[in-house]
């Protein structure tokens, strides 16, 4: 699958396995990840294209704003939370 700056990914592998980052910039093998909080722009963490999951259905407008980051992931993880609540409630 192509990776594209803007895209919502999912961590496969390490520390951070799980974790909901924003795609900021896309090289040969690697990609730069950010969450605005612990990864914010200026430090982006870098990860093998291998060890990411992309989320297609949710894009960030903007990939150099902290909070807009913050945001779009916010958003992102409170619609699957609601979803999980509302097959426990069935």
């Amino acid at each position: 699958m192509l990776l594209e700056p803007g895209m919502l990914a999912k961590s496969k592998a390490g520390k951070d396995k799980d974790c909901i980052y924003v795609i900021i910039s896309v090289n040969d093998e690697y990609v730069y990840l950010a969450d605005g909080k612990k990864r914010t722009v200026c430090q982006a963490k870098k990860k093998n294209c291998k060890h990411v999951q992309p989320i297609r259905r949710v894009r960030c407008g903007s990939v150099t704003d902290n909070d807009e980051i913050r945001r779009v992931i916010k958003e992102f993880v409170s619609h699957i939370d609601a979803g999980a609540e509302a097959k426990e409630s069935e």
